[in-house]
């Protein structure tokens, strides 16, 4: 657990950076605002006061809103057509990894098509809930790698994906709120970080590959002359029973089979109880009573099912048969862990408007999951709580629906594509570390490109002396 708790430290030295950055933010832009502080006294603690005024001034003005959403007209075009391109390829390349591909499609939607930041955010997820959809019904199809069960892991979907549900809504508040700044701080902080990390992780599944490759013909040779090279054997990573990887023998199945119907009924309760509060918050008046009791009602709802799982799995009732051994052995601070990571994925994909897997797939990586198991219950995961972002956002009418039809559509049929372009390739190279290193450049393209165009953004706004402090939530105008 002393790794563990390191890279714990890592996210408290990241969050940390962050809001020293954002203090240094504040104080560029409150040494430029006019007014009564001007002639306040640069001596001692009048200094200070009079800083943190201007600070506060920069953060929060109380009619400070300069948000406008941005549309285009739906029409034939070179925007349209290389935005579909661009989006074709990085619902592909994001449904293998696992994540979702809202790295690339949010500045797609912003530099290409032409809409504005938040209106693409809302678009992205629609993008991400048609590829986890498709990916989804693929892979209901396969089985695991070294187990005679579903390729997705329904014990480990069922202890994560209610509280990504709940920070997917905590992060579609905070996408209305958050400064641009703000957000693509976090976010080059944040990709960066996992990205370097999966990337290592592949590194370390490759070289285990290449050991298990060279052992496989090794003893192929005596007994079949080499006339042929013993068939690809999935990573090592996976439970195994003495050092052996077993491989069930049907790799395809009928949908139906692969079904587990109790766990799928609770994460359905789970989304159906989501759907209905936010269906009931939508008729009430935003910061009302009845607003914040209905928002606070999902955290029993999340809190009931992810206990009932995480219990079962303390007291071993129930495995996560995809972690081996250690899925057996569990303690209470891991699972606490796990569930906070999973609240934070939801944040982060609500207010980045990205799928909740740039978090999840490492952290499966991180617990031994097989590539091809991380990235299937990863983008599992992601189709309840992206259809949910979905329809928070549409209540919001932060996108428009011609446009999230076609690029909903476009998404299914390019996860459905890439899922069997790299099914294949893994066959023929014998790597399922190429999921890892595809989850972790889609990672990186994300934070170079939703960090560039953040930072322009960001110049722009400094150049017309526009608010960059928190939106009012309440004044809030959709």
């Amino acid at each position: 657990m002393g790794g563990r708790w390191r890279r714990l430290g890592t996210w408290v030295v990241g969050a940390l950076g962050f809001f020293l950055a954002s203090a240094v933010v504040s104080a560029e832009r409150g040494l430029k605002i006019g007014g009564l502080l001007d002639d306040v006294s640069a001596d001692g603690e009048t200094f200070v006061f009079s800083y943190l005024l201007k600070a506060l001034g920069f953060l929060w003005q109380a009619d400070g809103s300069y948000y406008h959403h941005v549309w285009p007209p739906m029409e034939f075009g070179w925007r349209l057509v290389i935005g579909s391109l661009i989006g074709f390829f990085g619902a592909a390349f994001g449904s293998v990894g696992g994540v979702g591909g809202g790295g690339i499609f949010v500045p797609m939607l912003t530099l290409i098509v032409g809409f504005d930041p938040k209106s693409s955010t809302a678009l992205s997820k629609c993008m991400i809930m048609g590829a986890a959809g498709s990916t989804v019904y693929y892979n209901l199809k396969l089985r695991h790698p070294t187990l005679d069960a579903p390729i997705i892991d329904y014990d480990l979907a069922l202890l994560i994906q209610p509280m990504l549900m709940l920070g997917i809504s905590i992060g579609v508040i905070f996408n209305v709120i958050f400064p641009d700044w703000m957000v693509t701080i976090l976010l080059i902080v944040l990709f960066l970080g996992t990205s370097t990390k999966a990337f290592m992780k592949g590194v370390e599944s490759w070289k285990k590959e290449t050991v298990m490759k060279k052992e496989a013909a090794k003893r192929s040779q005596p007994s079949s002359g080499g006339n042929q090279e013993e068939e690809y054997k999935p990573l090592a990573t996976g439970p195994s029973n003495d050092g052996e990887v077993a491989v069930t023998a049907e790799l395809e199945v009928p949908v139906l089979q692969n079904v587990c119907w109790k766990e799928l009924g609770l994460l359905v309760f789970v989304w159906i109880s989501f759907l209905i509060l936010q269906i009931t918050k939508n008729y009430t008046a935003i910061c009302s009573i009845w607003f914040w009791v209905l928002n606070l009602l999902q955290i029993p709802v999340s809190m009931a099912v992810t206990l009932y799982e995480a219990i079962s799995l303390y007291n071993g009732k129930r495995v996560i048969a995809s972690n081996g051994h250690e899925g057996t052995n569990w303690k209470v601070h891991q699972l606490f862990i796990y569930c906070s990571l999973g609240v934070l994925a939801g944040i982060v994909g609500g207010l980045l408007g990205l799928g909740g897997g740039f978090i999840l797939g490492p952290l499966f990586l991180e617990l031994g999951i097989p590539p091809q198991v991380s990235s299937a219950t990863a983008t599992f995961a992601m189709t309840f709580s992206s259809s949910m972002s979905v329809v928070e956002y549409y209540l919001l009418n932060r996108f428009p629906v011609p446009y999230a039809l076609y690029f909903v559509t476009m998404a299914a049929v390019a996860a459905y594509v890439g899922q069997n372009v790299v099914r294949r390739l893994i066959i023929l190279m014998g790597r399922a570390s190429l999921i890892i290193f595809i989850l972790a450049f889609t990672i990186f393209i994300s934070a170079i490109s939703l960090g560039g165009v953040g930072i322009s953004n960001i110049i722009r706004k400094i150049k017309h002396h526009e608010y960059m402090g928190f939106e009012n939530l309440c004044r809030y105008q959709a």
